[in-house]
């Protein structure tokens, strides 16, 4: 309704500006796309507490012995802002809506990833209030260094290239099998990938041998979680690789199928159904 009463009273372009302090950003995308919305752009600031005041027990920041919330950005709402700018780019009903990407663009990385699941351009606000509106200078240069460096002439060339390759959870194949490797002459010893392992996932690497400190994955109980890598403090030191079909998976023992499969088909799925073919 206010889409479409602004598009009646102004010549001027109307570009709807999506807050993430909803359940699906998809529906208020839809209902702005059919008042007739030129554009949509996202996200907003997110609904938060920062920190709480242990002395006044008070939110922070405080007014008079009172605080209340405000809104988080910066680069800790990115990954907020790509899954929702993805979520819109891909939806049949929003396809091909203009799309302007906000939240956390620091970096020119950071804008071409927003570009690449689909928007059209950025928009920077912390940075520019963190490090002042040179550091848009920089993002250009940047951009402009790898596009060069990858052959794409235009913005076009990438734009959009990412919003085939989302998927739902459901959908992603079960016969893509990886296991963890670590890269001994890489590995400084620091111990956390075995920790947040033993700790909060499979106990999959172990971290003596031979009477020394040695982290190495154990293939019969890895599951290919991913979370060492995540947390590895030395770049590439682990590696995810993908076991070929006809190999034996030692965690299963089972050999691994070059087919798809997914979710939907699988037997441990009370709603299983026939299989779908991977897009």
């Amino acid at each position: 309704m206010v889409v479409r009463w602004c598009k009646q009273y102004s010549r001027m372009p109307v570009i709807t500006k999506l807050t993430p302090n909803v359940t699906d950003v998809r529906r208020p995308a839809r209902a702005a796309k059919k008042g007739g919305t030129d554009a949509v752009s996202l996200i907003n600031t997110i609904n938060s507490i920062t920190a709480v005041d242990l002395d006044n027990f008070a939110p922070m920041p405080t007014i008079d012995g009172k605080g209340t919330h405000g809104g988080y950005c910066g680069p800790a709402v990115k990954p907020i802002a790509l899954n929702m700018v993805a979520e819109i780019a891909r939806d049949p009903e929003t396809y091909g809506l203009p799309i302007s990407g906000i939240g956390g663009v620091t970096t020119w990385r950071d804008a071409a990833e927003f570009m690449a699941l689909g928007a059209g351009n950025v928009q920077v606000c912390t940075a520019a209030m963190v490090y002042g509106f040179k550091i848009v200078e920089e993002m250009i240069s940047g951009l402009k260094n790898w596009m060069d460096e990858k052959g794409h002439r235009t913005l076009e060339d990438f734009q959009g290239r990412a919003v085939r390759n989302v998927t739902d959870w459901q959908f992603l194949n079960l016969n893509y099998i990886t296991k963890a490797r670590i890269d001994q002459d890489k590995c400084i010893k620091c111990g956390r990938c075995h920790i947040a392992c033993e700790d909060t996932s499979h106990q999959a690497i172990s971290k003596m041998k031979d009477g020394a400190r040695h982290f190495e994955v154990l293939e019969d109980e890895c599951v290919g979680c991913n979370l060492c890598v995540n947390v590895c403090p030395v770049e590439d030191c682990i590696s995810m690789i993908q076991l070929e079909p006809g190999m034996i998976d030692q965690r299963t023992k089972k050999v691994v199928e070059p087919s798809y499969a997914n979710w939907t088909t699988h037997p441990n799925n009370p709603m299983a159904k026939a299989v779908e073919p991977a897009e």
